[in-house]
């Protein structure tokens, strides 16, 4: 599978936008969840780690998977992630880990999936009874916030009921979705929603 982030992956932690969304997405993600020193956590898309450096400081470890080589290679080259984030490249979709997690984070991931169905039973499988998700992604638009070439997106973000029934379906429940930022491009607006859920 070809690499789609292999050069977007050079100057990744450089935008501007990517790292207030990542600031605001963490921020948020800390506040829905409560993080202890024991946890394990699967930090799904985790692309350079934007996210996980804010999360592995307050965990035991941080599993990053992501489909980029590219991406992860500037993960793991943060000193501050050393010993406390291991990194996984496959889709664990077709190829699941033979772990178990306390605790899914994800941000900004779930649209470059096609089958979201799919996805949230991964996630499922992936976690201890009684564990917990938290997922950010775009909440619905009008297919503006990519380019028209961009490829890999299969969403052009979603709608929280239809993700809320998604997860349901997979044996989540405490279900709670917040703004966590509202992304301004060429004067549009496209709000970023973060859902917590918990299994069963």
């Amino acid at each position: 599978m070809s690499d789609l982030f292999t050069e977007k992956a050079q100057d990744w932690d450089a935008n501007d936008m990517i790292k207030q969304l990542s600031t605001a997405i963490s921020g948020t993600m800390l506040k829905q969840v409560a993080l202890n020193e024991h946890m394990r956590v699967l930090d799904f898309g985790a692309g350079t780690g934007l996210i996980s450096a804010h999360v592995a400081p307050k965990v035991e470890k941080i599993t990053a998977v992501d489909t980029s080589a590219a991406m992860l290679e500037k993960l793991v080259a943060k000193p501050e992630l050393l010993g406390k984030v291991e990194v996984v490249c496959q889709d664990i979709t077709d190829k699941p880990l033979d772990t178990q997690f306390d605790l899914i984070i994800s941000a900004m991931a779930m649209h470059h999936v096609d089958n979201t169905a799919k996805l949230f039973q991964t996630f499922a499988t992936h976690l201890k009874p009684g564990a917990k998700v938290a997922l950010a992604d775009l909440d619905k638009e009008d297919g503006t916030f990519h380019p028209e070439d961009a490829q890999g997106v299969f969403h052009a973000g979603f709608e929280r009921d239809k993700i809320e029934s998604i997860l349901e379906q997979n044996g989540f429940s405490d279900i709670e979705f917040v703004t966590a930022h509202t992304v301004i491009k060429e004067d549009k607006s496209y709000p970023v929603f973060l859902v917590t859920a918990t299994l069963k």
